[in-house]
């Protein structure tokens, strides 16, 4: 059963539902594959890693990135209007950490880790990902903190199966 209730702050500050702390408290218990989302163009190279990926649809085949408006990444996604969503095998776990933040190293630095390689929309795709799938900018939108971008797939690239990188409880684990 859901709890549906508000939270005292909420009730206090007229909002509705639960607190942002509570919500990511719930939402660090769902298990999510890892990626690195990475773009090039007029505006640079750059590359986070995330989460909050999701398909859209097969027809024509789309998927959802988000993205917080306050990364250095999401300005140079929205302005070279392409990307390339990198899934991450469990082995690709230290290039994880280094395109979340946690390596010391910054923008073009971060593609010395791995192996990367183009395809049809010039995005840095991983030669080791489980899968790329390489995204045109159909739609982009803010919604309260974060853009959220949906891209139509005009490449995927399969690669090796192996274990996935998934994120669950803050910590990575291999699935």
């Amino acid at each position: 059963m859901l709890n549906s209730q508000a939270t005292p702050n909420s009730a206090a500050t007229g909002a509705t539902g639960p607190d942002a702390v509570l919500f990511r408290e719930g939402m660090s218990r769902a298990a999510a594959a890892v990626h690195v989302v990475t773009t090039d163009g007029s505006a640079g190279r750059a590359g986070f890693t995330a989460t909050a990926v999701t398909p859209v649809t097969d027809s024509p085949a789309s998927l959802l990135v988000c993205i917080n408006t306050a990364s250095r990444s999401a300005q140079a996604l929205l302005a070279n209007r392409v990307f390339c969503v990198n899934t991450l095998s469990a082995a690709d776990l230290a290039l994880a950490d280094v395109f979340a933040g946690r390596s010391g190293l910054q923008g073009q630095e971060r593609f010395t880790i791995g192996q990367w390689e183009k395809l049809e929309t010039g995005s840095p795709a991983l030669t080791t990902s489980l899968v790329a799938f390489d995204c045109r900018i159909s739609d982009a939108r803010v919604v309260a903190t974060h853009h959220v971008i949906i891209g139509e797939i005009v490449r995927i690239r399969l690669g090796e199966m192996k274990p996935t990188l998934i994120y669950q409880g803050r910590h990575y684990h291999k699935l």
